[in-house]
């Protein structure tokens, strides 16, 4: 299964970005939006460290409220509370 999350682009320099998703930061490569003019603020998927799509804000939050929702399901890493 291949999985995309999305983060909101933090800074850039040249093809390289710092992006943030839930407290969480990663140096994300522009590479593959070079002719996108993604920009700070904008919202992005990433994909093993590539920037593949550029997405609005609000399915950004759509897709971290179906993953919060997702995990909430999960049971403990330990197997469950046995």
């Amino acid at each position: 299964m291949c999985l995309a999350i999305p983060m909101r682009i933090e800074a850039v320099d040249g093809f390289n970005a710092r992006c943030a998703a839930k407290g969480v930061e990663r140096d994300v490569s522009l590479f593959l939006l070079q002719d996108e003019g993604v920009a700070v603020g904008d919202y992005v998927m990433v994909h093993v460290g590539y920037a593949i799509q550029r997405v609005a804000r609000a399915d950004a939050e759509a897709s971290w409220a179906l993953f919060d929702e997702i995990l909430a399901t999960e049971p403990p890493p330990d197997g469950g509370g046995g």
